[in-house]
């Protein structure tokens, strides 16, 4: 079938580890390839963020990458794009009426919004079934408000488009039960929700293969983006009780928005790590790297006792699926999709968010009985070939398609038309003042 990928922040080609890059573009770039692999042809559309970028570039055999003109050509925070999702909307479907998708895909509720605009444009130029539309959200900003508060920087209209979206896709993909439960209570119908998590690559991250070198006797490691909702300063925190029991213990920090970590002192939030680590007295026992690709992060994670994830909130989270992948144990807050991926007790332990001092008991709890990290590291790697495989999610994402495919497009409620003309009308106001 032909699948339409729309993913307008996120580009399967980016450099992951800044504030807006990380793991929904690793989901699109993965999902796209895996879903080629069973025979598909997947286009993913993402908006140009580079005056250099061809207009169209081949990611691998059967994934091609349109960089859309939308707004200015220039890397934009993902929250201040959505005055440009008009036009973004009217690229796709000016395409989409040469070349028909059997399916969409939107990524992210400013996708969802551009690929509903533009198929009702497809839909109302040829008189037609309407192209069937499944969205994954990777993240709900009534969730990103409810923990975030006043620092919450999406727009104001997301509050009603998002849900108005969620209910005007014919299927929903949620990426764990926690989030099924979110998107409930927006008003999305129970038989519109499917549950799809996301995956990780079992044949890059694996428990053999070279090690780093170590710097003290343990060493535990966390990654993510260098946003204050991700936790790092909690689990800088934990290290700190940890040093004072007198373990030799250091914490190596992936992520932020420099490529070497010599490169990180513009990035505010390494600042403010870097301060706390420093009044805390563990600047020595502490590593900043900066971004890593994909293929330096094994070794890394081989090199850990500990991975360390302990975010506020976490819609869904790569980094437990990548540590177990490799075999190692995860201590993981208990919000979001960490609930489903990190069994209590058989991969790794759940600390309530935002508590360094449980952080520091389950970590100690893990160095102290090796034994014990050695069989959640076996009861992980097992974990992930059996459901978080991007064959297997390949493999139910394509359900979902063929679902709606062999049920047959419908045309689109009056209710959900009414919304998307309401939705155009907000937008193109927006993007009238944003010029």
């Amino acid at each position: 079938m032909k699948i339409a990928m729309v993913s307008e922040h996120a580009s399967p080609l980016a450099v992951l580890g800044g504030v807006d890059a990380g793991g929904q573009n690793v989901h699109v770039a993965a999902l796209s390839g895996a879903l080629a692999d069973r025979g598909h042809e997947v286009t993913v559309y993402t908006r140009r963020d580079d005056p250099e970028l061809a207009a169209r570039v081949m990611l691998r055999p059967g994934v091609e990458v349109v960089h859309v003109d939308a707004g200015p050509a220039r890397a934009v925070p993902k929250d201040d794009l959505f005055p440009y999702m008009a036009t973004f909307a009217q690229v796709l479907a000016a395409e989409w009426f040469m070349d028909r998708p059997d399916v969409v895909h939107g990524h992210f509720w400013m996708s969802g919004h551009a690929a509903l605009e533009a198929v009702t444009q497809v839909q109302a130029r040829t008189g037609g079934t309407r192209i069937p539309i499944v969205q994954t959200f990777h993240a709900l900003g009534v969730v990103k408000r409810r923990h975030q508060g006043s620092a919450d920087t999406s727009p104001d209209e997301r509050e009603w488009l998002e849900p108005a979206v969620g209910r005007g896709v014919d299927q929903v993909v949620a990426t764990c039960s926690d989030e099924a439960f979110e998107l409930k209570a927006l008003g999305v119908p129970l038989h519109a929700i499917s549950v799809v998590p996301c995956g990780v690559d079992v044949d890059r991250f694996r428990p053999d293969g070279p090690v780093e070198q170590r710097g003290r006797t343990e060493r535990l490691l966390t990654a993510s983006r260098l946003v204050r909702r991700k936790g790092v300063g909690t689990t800088i925190a934990a290290l700190a009780a940890l040093v004072q029991a007198g373990r030799d213990v250091e914490l190596v920090i992936v992520g932020g928005a420099g490529t070497a970590g010599a490169d990180l002192a513009d990035d505010p939030e390494y600042q403010r790590l870097d301060a706390l680590a420093r009044s805390l007295g563990v600047r020595d026992h502490v590593s900043f790297r900066g971004q890593l690709g994909q293929d330096a992060m094994p070794s890394v994670y081989r090199s850990a006792d500990v991975v360390v994830c302990a975010p506020w909130y976490e819609p869904f989270g790569i980094v437990p699926l990548e540590a177990m992948a490799c075999g190692r144990p995860v201590v993981a807050s208990q919000v979001g999709g960490l609930i489903d991926t990190v069994v209590e007790d058989a991969t790794g332990l759940h600390v309530p968010p935002r508590d360094e001092a449980a952080v520091a008991a389950a970590v100690t709890a893990l160095l102290d009985d090796p034994g014990r990290r050695e069989a959640y590291g076996a009861a992980g790697r097992e974990r992930v070939e059996s459901r978080y495989a991007w064959t297997r999610v390949a493999a139910d994402t394509e359900r979902v398609y063929e679902r709606l495919i062999s049920g047959g497009a419908t045309t689109a409620p009056r209710t959900r038309t009414t919304t998307t003309t309401r939705a155009t009308r907000a937008v193109r106001a927006t993007e009238r003042t944003a010029r």
